[in-house]
């Protein structure tokens, strides 16, 4: 839901009801991750996605049938081969979607309007929500800070609150989005629950050094990925808002200065376009002693064994030097600023997602990678999950 937090703020803020189907948990080969979420209004209106278009239409019904009813629901799709034309992922995943109105009435609207107002803020908070419970329960949200205070209640136990709060930070403080099964009383024990906890954190980070038309393609991407960009370079004449407009910053200081004073985390990446030794050699001895997510320098492979020698002679060692990403990029073919930008781009999300980098045509390695298995107290495949109650149900359709 979170994901689609721009637009529902102002919906919000508009005084338009809405339903929200988000994705609980996924198995197997499926297209979107838990918190992706799919939006009806009054109107009709949708925006979002749960599914890629394998379950859209179907998801869309329940969102209009919520929005009538006022009910929370939790549906399951699956595959079936025995009903090839029944709504479901052909790809043989699963996926549990929550679908929750946020009408006038809800008991949770203004908990929704601080968490959605927040994550459009950029700021760092998590939503929680029982997803599967009892029927008391559900419809109900918790927002939870960075600082551990929350706003909003569950409706249950008072017990239950706290215990969520902190489950939330715990997830907010990973920056992940996921289930937690707790007590109803908010002990380990008892009656479960399933809470759906989704985090927003501030976007991360991509920092381009060296203001050359590959940076500036580099930063358009950057943007499309949902980095916060800043571009780098201790050339006044090169670095200007004019030549990147795409650049959430651009600082104008030698680049291992400005690498020095600003805070970088383990999602941060660092993309060295310079390849002039007087810059990146500083640069790099620096940038490789630091937690972040990945370190890739641009030049030639002669360039590359050149740097390398000079970074060893002012001490780096190879196992920091293991972790520079050069020359940078996965072998395209490209040549262009923009076919450079691609090449870089497609080896960073290979990198944060473990992928191999090579074409899926005849490879046999997985396509989605790091979804968490659908939990184990949620019903079998092929059945749903509708006001706590299960029925089964042929699914199938596209993945």
């Amino acid at each position: 839901m979170l994901d689609i937090a721009d637009e529902l703020h102002r919906w919000i803020d508009k005084g338009r009801d809405f339903a929200v189907a988000t994705v609980v948990a996924v198995g197997g080969s499926a297209p979107r991750h838990p918190g992706a979420g799919l939006a009806v209004n009054r109107d009709g209106t949708a925006i979002g996605s749960v599914s890629g278009g394998c379950v859209e239409g179907a998801v869309y019904d329940l969102c209009r049938q919520a929005l009538e009813d006022g009910e929370t629901v939790l549906e399951r799709f699956g595959y079936s081969d025995e009903d090839a034309f029944a709504v479901g992922l052909t790809c043989g995943g699963i996926i549990d979607i929550l679908v929750t109105p946020v009408r006038a009435d809800s008991p949770a609207r203004q908990t929704f309007a601080a968490a959605l107002a927040a994550a459009a803020r950029g700021e760092a908070a998590a939503v929680a929500r029982i997803a599967d419970g009892p029927a008391g329960l559900r419809g109900r949200a918790l927002l939870v800070r960075a600082d551990g205070s929350y706003t909003g209640t569950l409706g249950g136990h008072p017990a239950l609150d706290r215990t969520a709060a902190g489950e939330a930070r715990a997830m907010l403080d990973a920056g992940r989005t996921g289930t937690a099964v707790i007590g109803e009383d908010g002990s380990r024990c008892g009656q479960p629950l399933t809470l759906l906890v989704e985090s927003s954190v501030p976007a991360p980070r991509m920092i381009v050094f060296g203001a050359i038309d590959f940076a500036s393609a580099l930063a358009r991407i950057g943007k499309f990925l949902g980095y916060h960009v800043t571009v780098c370079d201790a050339r006044p004449v090169f670095a200007t808002e004019l030549r990147f407009p795409e650049a959430d910053e651009i600082v104008v200081e030698w680049p291992h200065r400005y690498l020095e004073s600003t805070v970088v985390d383990s999602r941060t990446v660092l993309c060295v376009l310079t390849h002039d030794a007087k810059f990146d050699v500083p640069l790099l001895e620096l940038a490789l002693k630091l937690p972040v997510a990945y370190v890739g320098a641009m030049g030639s492979r002669r360039t590359h064994e050149d740097r390398n020698s000079r970074l060893r002679a002012v001490g780096v060692t190879e196992l920091e030097l293991a972790r520079l990403r050069s020359p940078i990029g996965l072998d395209l073919g490209a040549r262009t600023p923009e076919e450079t930008a691609v090449s870089i781009a497609a080896e960073i999300v290979a990198n944060r997602c473990g992928g191999s980098g090579v074409s899926l045509t005849g490879a046999h390695t997985p396509i989605h990678r790091d979804i968490p298995r659908v939990p184990a107290q949620v019903t079998a495949l092929g059945t749903v999950v509708r006001g706590g109650h299960s029925r089964t149900a042929a699914t199938a359709g596209h993945g």
